[in-house]
Parts: structure tokens; C-alpha cells; sequence
């Protein structure tokens, strides 16, 4: 298996076999990628998530392997050589094929004819030696059977062990897999329904040239039943292959194999391949869009905090009012309240009192405003009413709603209305996104396309481990962390989360990594596997607030010995630290990579790798999109990223789209490669459709 894992993933096998035996032995992704160094090869979450989910596939394809060889020994089939090639076998689509003649069938036109006793007759055609296929069946015109219905049952057996052929199935799967084209068209009767689908009304393209884009949608429109959907191949030229490899020579025998070919490629074979074409086009649609919602998703999570600031949080609206909330700097609610600074209601001056107001009790030092309906409006007004030294900034508060109306905004605030939740998670994602975007549904943040239509259960995956690579990478305050931070912690999960939560709430702040653990439950490999991760301010070991594991505080001790330092003396000293090389300090239990690491944490204790928060600022001359002109040059930032484009917010409720072919003068393949989520970027408008609300961009400015 680690082989064949490491031959597919070109990856050094030793490096696999290390990985797969970490993961046995209880090892979580991102404190093999942290802490295991030196038995991984220094390989990434990435990398190391690869090799688990290819372990996964074999160990299901094993798994596969049981049922199908229990099934063999039912049947008394102990064919050594099928034996041996489903052993051999690390394909899934190969070993259905190699169980397809011994699969459990319902009754079909094949099975009724052997019931009938015609395979012997199927058997003599199908070797193709005998000069007359019609005297051969006369002998079996008995019990209402004429010679045609011999012939015909026949041919049905015969297009059954077609359909069922390696050589066949693997035939037409390369053309579904090289030839194959993707058609779609619209339902007369629904055209108006479907508008949003126009692109795909008359669609025809090869299957292997289609984007994932495209297929998602074009699938999703055939569920909604607005678009007939077909994967079609060259069915003559898909006839002649296989005449090739089944009519052996002329005469009527081959001429009823002929037909029960024809038969098998439309009745069976086709409408089985097609399936499995567009599952596999499906599939790979899927991975792409997952794979770019998990990007995207990390980007976001990963975005620069404020931090410790006192923050007045607004979650903008026209007729309802903008919910207002004042945080202090542990994210705490200091007060809540509802201006009205927009018409119909328009009470502007009571509203501009207040936030002078509140600002100054409070002492305010940033606002941050949702960037939703009549965001831009709310940020223009407070700017104008406040002083310049208060920075302002517009928060993506996508899934904002769906945290205010769910159990963890009820639970955190159960006498709250959800209107005011929604504006204290707004004002918590300024200070720390990571920190408040866990509590949500990763679907629901909303840097994603098709995100309903992807397989859920791969979906759920990738997301879950994009936010523990993220938690992980940065770091977590034990002290002030949510259960819902805590639970994305290596090692940890939702029950040790709440046991870490439940031991705080009645035994005070952690004083120490140790005392980890005299939480219920938590045992030597929970702690092994978490303790990296989790800080602690002010403990009395100063290692105990950075990402050196309990386990190298020894090195970290000789270390400071070597330099006639306490190791309080030693955390932060940079230029005392240059002194030394870490290679002088490798042993068998401590490598080279761990070493490197130790030292620059010890540089740089509790760096966080997220940078800082920027303020926002858009042309302050549009508002709408009736604004917008073409040729026009706008600040926008970076909202969501795709396979074909990067969506930008430039300051108004729609997003523009830059396609990928105008992003840069030069070829990109994926707009990942030159663009971020939340970058700052310069656009030029160069098309505007009012009627479909759609903004098209570019940055290949002139």
C-alpha cells in the first residue's frame, strides 16, 4: 500500500511509511506536520492529508475486497486466477469489473433466456465456428420456442457477457474519457425560469475540456428539471470497436454476434458508462470546487485581526435601523443599541449624537460595519461624523445571520434579539476572525460556489480540516479560547473542548500546559497531541505562551544553559540566539528541523502569522451600480475567488468579476496564483449589465 500511496502522490515511500504509521498510532495532521518533523520529512499538512485520505481509499478498497471474496466462496468459485487478479487489483472501477459476472442481478432479458436453457446456444454462436446459427437454434425450438425466439434469447445472453467485458468496458471508457461530449438543452416550456442558466440553453462541449464550473452548474439545472442533460459518444464509431473485438468471422454466427453487440452497446453498456462518466466528471468537479472553497476558506480564516481593540460594531440597514454594539478588548458586550442614520426613518442627527456619544464613553478606537445591504451608506455617515484618528472598516459578514439565529449565538447570548448577535459577531470578526468564524458553518461564510451541490460529506472534510489547520497553525489562548476555538484544537474535539471549558469555569485560568491535565479525559496522547498548540500568557514557564512542546523544553534548557541565561532571559533574546547554530544542539531525540523551529519561535515568541488589519477604503463617488461607467479605474478587494475568476467587492451591494484572462497580461491557469481573499487591488470596469445585475472587470489596466 505505501508503495502504491507514494508512487501516485510522487512522494519518497519512506517519507509515507512514516506518515501512515504515525496516523495508526493516533498522530492528528497538523501535529505531524508541527512536531514529526524528522519522521515525516518535514512534510505539510497538505501532503500529509493526501497520504491519509489515500490510506483511507485503500483500506475501504480492502474492505471491498472481503465482500466480494465472501460472495465468490457463496457461489463455489475458487478460480484461482480471478482470485489472484482481484488480489492484485488497486482499482476500484477495475475490481466492479472483475465482480461484475458474479454480481447479485435482478431478473433480466439474459437471465430469463438461460432460464429457458439457451446459454448452450449462446455459447455456439458466440465461438463463431458453426456454418449456420439458425439450424443450431432449431434444436432448441421447443416448449413454445420458436427458432427466432432461440436466436433472440441467444442474443441476449451474449449482450450480457458484452456489457459485462473488461475489454469492452475499458473501450468505451476511454472514449467517454477522451471523446465524450457534455450537451445540454433547455425545456421550451421553461425557458423563462431557467434565464439564469441562458449560457447552457443550446451547450455542447468536450466533456474533458468542461470546467468544474460549468459542469456543477449544468447538472444542478438538470435537477431543478430546466435542462435535458446528455454525455454522448460516436455510438457507430463506438460499434466498430467493438465489433473488432467480439465478431471474429463472417457468417451467421457472427452476424447474431453483431447484433447482440448492438444490443449490449444501447441497451447496457452505454447507459451504464454514461453514468460512470458523468459520476467521474461530477467527482472531479466536486474536488476542484471543494479544493477552492477549502483555499478560500483558509484565506478568510486566516485574515489579519485587529486584536485587543475597543471596537463599535454596526450591522448596517435601511427600514430596520443599523444594530449597534460596543465591545471592550477581550470582545466583551459593553452595550447595544439601534440609530436610524437612513431613510425612510432617517433620524440622522439623533443618530450622529449617539455615536459621538458612545464613542467617547466607551472609548471607542475602531468601527467595524457589515458589509451588506447599506453598509457602504453607514460607513460614509460615520466616517463624516467621527474623528479621522477612528479607523473604519468594512467587515465580509457573510454567515453572520446564520450564527445569530444558531444554537451558539442562542447559547452565548440567550437574552439577546439575533439582530444584535449578528452585530457583535460582526465587531468580533475585527478583532479576531479565526476566532469567531469557527462558530459558523464553514458553508455558510460564502466563499464558495456550488457548495450544495458538492458531494456534503467530502465537503464537511476538507472545510473541517481547513479550520483546524488554520487553528493550528496559529495558536490558541487557552484561557480565553470558545469551546467552538478549543474543538478545532489537534488532539481535542467537541467533548475535551467542553471539559476544558467546564474545568476553567470552576477552577479558574490554566497556570500551566501540565495542569491540562487534570482535565477529565484528557489523557498523555490528547496532551501530546495538543499541548504545542494552546498558550498560556503569563504562566511561569515562558515557554508555556509559545509554540515549543512541552517535550522540548529540556533542549530549550540547554539551550539557555549554553548561554548562561535563564530561559526567561532566552525567550525573545534574538541576538543572543544568533550566537549559536542549531546543529550544534541535534540528537537522536531532537532533529535538525525541530531545532530550527524551536529557535525561531524563541525569536519571536507567540508571532502570529496573520500580519494586521488594514483599514478599508473604497472611491467614495460610488454608491450603486448605476455609478458605474466603463473605463472606469476603482479600489475593490478580493471576495471570493473561483477556477475561472476572482469576485471583488468595489464598494457597492454586487460584486464585480474578474475573469481569469483578465487578471494579468500573461496566462493564468488559476487565479489563485497572482490574487488572495481580501486583497487590495486596482480594477477598471469594462462592462456593466443592469439588467442582470453584473459588473465585469478587469486589471489589465490601459
Amino acid at each position: 500500500m505505501e508503495h502504491l500511496i507514494a508512487k501516485e502522490l510522487q512522494l519518497p515511500e519512506n517519507k509515507v511509511k512514516a506518515v501512515i504509521a504515525l496516523l495508526n498510532e493516533g498522530a492528528t495532521i497538523p501535529f505531524i506536520a508541527r512536531y514529526r518533523k524528522e519522521q515525516s520529512g518535514n512534510l505539510d499538512e497538505v501532503a500529509i492529508e493526501q497520504i491519509a485520505s489515500k490510506q483511507k481509499k485503500f483500506i475501504e478498497l480492502e474492505s471491498r475486497k472481503k465482500v466480494i471474496y465472501e460472495r465468490l466462496e457463496e457461489l463455489g468459485i475458487n478460480d484461482a486466477n480471478l482470485l489472484d487478479k482481484i488480489a492484485t487489483c488497486y482499482d476500484q472501477k477495475d475490481l466492479e469489473d472483475l465482480y461484475l459476472p458474479y454480481k447479485p442481478k435482478r431478473k433480466t432479458k439474459a437471465t430469463a433466456a438461460r432460464e429457458l436453457g439457451l446459454e448452450p446456444l449462446a455459447k455456439i454462436i458466440m465461438a463463431q465456428r458453426s456454418p449456420s446459427a439458425t439450424k443450431e437454434a432449431e434444436r432448441f425450438a421447443k416448449n413454445g420456442l420458436n427458432t427466432e425466439d432461440a436466436l433472440t434469447g441467444a442474443r441476449h445472453i451474449i449482450a450480457e457477457w458484452v456489457s459485462e467485458s473488461i475489454a469492452a468496458r475499458n473501450t468505451l471508457r476511454r472514449m467517454y474519457q477522451y471523446d465524450a461530449l457534455l450537451l445540454s438543452k433547455v425545456d421550451p416550456k421553461k425557458k423563462l425560469e431557467a434565464e439564469k442558466y441562458r449560457d447552457y440553453f443550446d451547450f455542447e462541449q468536450a466533456l474533458k475540456r468542461t470546467p468544474s464550473h460549468r459542469i456543477l452548474a449544468i447538472f444542478r439545472a438538470e435537477k431543478e428539471s430546466l435542462l435535458k442533460v446528455k454525455v454522448e459518444i460516436d455510438k457507430a464509431e463506438a460499434l466498430r470497436k467493438l465489433e473488432r473485438i467480439f465478431v471474429k468471422t463472417r457468417g451467421e454466427c457472427a452476424d447474431q454476434v453483431l447484433l447482440a453487440v448492438e444490443d449490449a452497446l444501447k441497451r447496457l453498456l452505454i447507459p451504464s458508462l454514461e453514468n460512470e462518466a458523468r459520476a467521474e466528471a461530477k467527482e472531479k468537479a466536486d474536488e476542484e470546487a471543494i479544493g477552492i472553497f477549502s483555499k478560500n476558506l483558509k484565506q478568510l480564516l486566516m485574515a489579519s485581526p485587529l486584536g485587543g481593540k475597543r471596537i463599535l460594531a454596526l450591522d448596517p440597514g435601511f427600514r430596520t435601523g443599523c444594530k449597534l454594539v460596543c465591545l471592550d478588548e477581550q470582545s466583551n458586550l459593553l452595550h447595544h443599541d439601534t440609530i436610524y442614520p437612513h431613510p425612510p426613518i432617517n433620524k440622522a442627527n439623533e443618530a450622529k449624537d449617539k455615536l459621538v456619544k458612545f464613542v467617547d464613553k466607551y472609548k471607542i478606537q475602531a468601527l467595524a460595519i457589515g458589509n451588506g445591504t447599506a453598509g457602504r451608506e453607514t460607513m460614509q455617515f460615520a466616517k463624516a461624523c467621527l474623528p479621522k484618528e477612528i479607523e473604519c472598516y468594512l467587515v465580509n459578514e457573510a454567515g453572520a445571520s446564520i450564527y445569530s439565529a444558531s444554537e451558539n449565538g442562542r447559547e452565548e447570548f440567550p437574552d439577546l434579539d439575533l439582530t444584535v448577535r449578528g452585530a457583535i459577531s460582526i465587531g468580533r470578526r475585527l478583532m479576531d476572525p479565526l476566532a469567531e468564524l469557527v462558530k459558523i458553518d464553514p458553508k455558510s461564510i460564502g466563499v464558495g460556489q456550488y457548495q450544495h451541490d458538492v458531494a456534503q460529506d467530502k465537503l464537511k472534510h476538507s472545510l473541517d480540516n481547513t479550520v483546524s489547520f488554520a487553528v493550528n497553525q496559529v495558536g490558541v489562548n487557552l484561557n480565553t479560547a470558545s469551546k467552538h476555538l478549543l474543538q478545532y484544537v489537534a488532539g481535542i474535539g467537541p467533548k475535551l473542548a467542553q471539559n476544558i471549558v467546564d474545568y476553567r469555569a470552576e477552577k479558574g485560568a490554566f497556570k500551566s500546559r501540565k495542569e491540562l491535565l487534570k482535565v477529565a479525559g484528557l489523557g498523555a496522547k490528547a496532551f501530546e497531541q495538543a499541548a504545542g498548540f494552546l498558550r498560556i500568557k503569563k504562566s511561569k514557564n515562558p515557554l508555556d505562551a509559545t509554540a515549543v512542546h512541552p517535550e522540548s523544553y529540556k533542549v530549550v534548557d540547554n539551550i539557555a544553559k549554553k548561554l548562561a541565561c535563564t530561559v526567561v532571559e532566552l525567550v525573545g533574546a534574538s541576538d543572543r540566539l544568533a550566537e549559536l547554530n542549531p546543529k550544534d544542539f541535534v540528537s537522536p531525540e531532537t532533529g535538525l528541523h525541530t531545532l530550527e523551529d524551536i529557535f525561531k519561535e524563541l525569536q519571536k515568541p507567540g508571532l502570529d502569522p496573520r500580519g494586521q488589519a488594514q483599514e478599508t477604503r473604497f472611491d467614495d463617488t460610488v454608491a450603486v451600480i448605476e455609478d458605474l461607467k466603463v473605463g472606469q479605474i476603482l479600489p475593490g478587494k478580493v471576495s471570493n475567488l473561483t477556477n475561472f475568476g476572482a469576485f471583488v467587492d468595489i464598494g457597492i451591494k454586487e460584486n464585480g468579476l474578474i475573469h481569469k484572462s483578465q487578471i494579468a497580461d500573461r496566462f493564468i491557469a488559476d487565479p489563485s496564483e497572482v490574487l488572495s481573499l481580501n486583497q487590495e487591488v486596482k480594477v477598471q470596469i469594462l462592462e456593466v449589465d443592469l439588467a442582470r445585475k453584473r459588473i465585469q472587470l478587469t486589471m489589465k489596466i490601459r
